[in-house]
């Protein structure tokens, strides 16, 4: 029995540390800034819950997500439908480049 329970043990990772670039920082300040002001607080704490749940999915399984940036190694994963995350998977950890809306220009996203 136990030879059988060996073999079926899936390879679990753990979670990767998520560290958020000045650039995502700023993002998200003013994303939340932006809720605050023209929604309430509901809607500003549901964006915190959403951005939070999706940092978990990516910290456990980075490569679910599609990258879009092969030499960079940029991956992106939509958030709402207004906002897109921008990251990069490092061997210890997962570099947040940005909280990009997508209703601006995408010629203004950068990841430096």
């Amino acid at each position: 029995m136990k030879k059988y329970w060996k073999g079926s043990v899936r390879n679990f990772h753990m979670p990767k540390q998520i560290i958020w670039s000045p650039l995502s920082e700023t993002d998200f300040t003013s994303i939340l800034t932006y809720l605050q002001i023209n929604w309430n607080d509901k809607v500003v704490q549901r964006f915190i819950e959403i951005n939070d749940e999706i940092l978990e999915q990516i910290s456990i399984n980075p490569k679910q997500f599609p990258l879009i940036h092969k030499k960079k190694k940029v991956r992106k994963c939509v958030l709402t439908k207004h906002n897109t995350i921008y990251y990069r998977e490092r061997k210890e950890f997962i570099d947040v480049l940005r909280i990009f809306d997508s209703r601006q220009d995408p010629k203004k996203l950068r990841f430096y």
